[in-house]
């Protein structure tokens, strides 16, 4: 019998205490019910937040959905990640820029935006941090169209 090595996944928003950690727990979730090995993190472009737990309405929203935000902290995305993971999903357009310009030429193939080619209503997923609760649902939702349609691909590569 042989194992398959985990799909490295590693997902990027700004300051990596909202959108990132919740596609984080959502996508961990939903791969581990799926039976599809991921190895997952999250990142933000900026170290504004370093060491900070999630943003608690994020980690309120994603745990009213039975997702788990244990042990995750803020980091900045580090010139290593480019190498280890296999896909880097960025939350916008602006993330995409910033992890682009950052990124060795060889690695820039695996930067992706998260929603884009899905077919969902958006291909950015916006910002909830300045609105109010109903904008961490919505990230939410998103989030899990988004690992409906993208975890499956990942199993097969």
């Amino acid at each position: 019998m042989t194992i398959e090595p985990p799909v490295k996944v590693l997902m990027v928003c700004m300051g990596n205490i909202c959108r990132s950690p919740t596609a984080q727990a959502v996508f961990q979730y939903q791969a581990q019910r799926l039976g599809i090995n991921i190895d997952i993190d999250s990142a933000g472009t900026l170290g504004f937040h370093e060491g900070e737990k999630p943003d608690p309405r994020a980690r309120a929203a994603g745990e009213q959905r039975g997702y788990s935000f244990e042990h995750m902290r803020s980091r900045p995305v580090a010139l290593q990640d480019f190498a280890r993971f296999d896909y880097i999903f960025a939350a916008d357009t602006q993330n995409v820029a910033d992890l682009t310009a950052m990124c060795p030429p060889q690695y820039r193939y695996k930067i992706q935006l998260l929603l884009a080619g899905l077919g969902l209503e958006t291909d950015e997923i916006p910002d909830p941090y300045y609105g109010g609760s109903d904008g961490f649902d919505y990230v939410l939702d998103l989030l899990e169209q988004a690992a409906q349609l993208r975890l499956p691909a990942m199993q097969t590569t």
